[in-house]
Parts: structure tokens; sequence; C-alpha cells
């Protein structure tokens, strides 16, 4: 069922959504709060947007021009939708399609900035898949994986462009390697935990194309505290 949300509490965004799908969850918002942007970002790129919660985010963030791609059609028109009743068509641009197709015949060093919420979850003969399509698509790499999104960001940054990425604490390793395989050189990683006193589970990775080598490791973010509330910091980043 098609429903009209809240975006948070961010300047009284609305955002299209079905309950029969994948909805946005807390990592959509941890990726635009974390990835570096200055004011020489003109262009960004929002691989696998969904339905363009973190493009909407980001919009209140920068003026910056956004381009979201989605492969889903019925999720690309949620997020179609979600552009128009907010008025943000001027500034975001959406396109319906595989960015793996795409980018082999779009423009090289054109995005000063990449960010992606890539699906998590390898696939392999044991995986438990989610019965919905569409779930099946969000969370496992069924059309696109992390070092598909690594290697269009070569492509497509232009020098010096950064590309931010949320995903598993465990992926750690392999995204390092390939950011360096692509020369993208990882500058700042941050660890996200669900409570002070657990192991983390989200990772937040930015890199730089062409970048020096130079890595700094931001302080833990929790997102609940003892009483399974949201902390104060997470709060915030819902305004």
């Amino acid at each position: 069922m098609k429903v009209i949300n809240d975006l948070l509490n961010y300047n009284n965004l609305k955002i299209v959504q079905n309950t029969d799908m994948f909805s946005f969850s807390i990592d959509s918002v941890l990726l635009p709060n974390f990835v570096t942007l200055n004011t020489n970002v003109k262009n960004i790129l929002d691989i696998g947007c969904g339905n363009a919660p973190v493009s909407m985010i980001l919009s209140t963030k920068t003026n910056a021009q956004i381009t979201g791609i989605e492969i889903q059609k019925d999720v690309f028109d949620m997020a179609k939708e979600s552009i128009e009743i907010n008025n943000l068509g001027n500034q975001i641009k959406l396109i319906n399609g595989d960015i793996k197709e795409l980018y082999q015949n779009m423009e090289s060093d054109v995005f000063d900035t990449i960010v992606c919420n890539p699906p998590f979850f390898k696939v392999n003969e044991k995986s438990r898949k989610n019965d919905s399509v569409y779930k099946q698509i969000a969370r496992h790499e069924l059309t696109l994986n992390v070092f598909d999104v690594i290697k269009i960001a070569r492509k497509l940054l232009k020098n010096n462009g950064n590309l931010a990425i949320v995903h598993r604490t465990d992926r750690l390793i392999d995204i390092i390697t390939e950011m360096r395989k692509q020369n993208i050189e990882p500058k700042k990683i941050r660890f996200v935990y669900p409570k002070v006193g657990l192991e983390s589970n989200i990772l937040l990775i930015e890199g730089r194309k062409n970048g020096n080598p130079g890595l700094k490791i931001l302080p833990p973010l929790y997102t609940h505290n003892s009483n399974d509330e949201y902390t104060e910091e997470v709060k915030k980043m819902f305004e």
C-alpha cells in the first residue's frame, strides 16, 4: 500500500513509500550526514537512490545538482512522486535504469561527489533472501555490489572527487582493497554501533579519487542509548 510520510523532521519534506516494499532505514540518514560537502561540490550522484531519501536530505545541505539513479521502476516512480510533492525538480534529477549499463555511456569525470547505500549481503546458495523481489534487490547483491559502485565511481568522479558509502562493518577490508585498486584513496571512516557495549554493525567510509594517503578514523557513532531510544546525535540528524 502506498503511503506519504514525513521525511523525519527535514523542513516538512514528504516521502512516498509502499508498505509492501523496502522502506528507507537509518542508513539513508547516516550517509548524507557523513559525506563531505563543500562549496565546490556542484554535481552529486546518488547510486541506487531508492525512493530518494538520501537525495532529499542532501538537498537540505547543499545547492548542488543531484542525480539519482534507480533500477526498479515502481521504486523510481515513488521517488519521482516524492520529488514532485516537495518541488525539488529543479535540484534533483531522477533516472530509471541500471547504473552498470548507464555509466558505460556517461561522460567521465563529471561528478564532484558520489553517494551510495548499496545492497549489503552477498548472494550464494545458502543466502536467505526475502520473498519480495523489491527487498531482495535492495538488500542482496543481485543487480549491484560494492565493487561495481567503486569501479563506476572511478570513471564518473572528477579528480579529487569523493565517494561515500554506507555498508556492513564486516565488508571493510573488501571496500578498502577495491578502493585502492580503483585509485580511490580511503580518507575517513566512522564505525556505527547499535549501542555502547555492542559490536559495530554499520560502516561509513569515504574515499577520494587520486587522493593522497591519510586516513582518519572518526569517533564512534552510537545509534541507541540504554533505553533503546535514538541517541541525541542521531536525533539531530533527523532535523
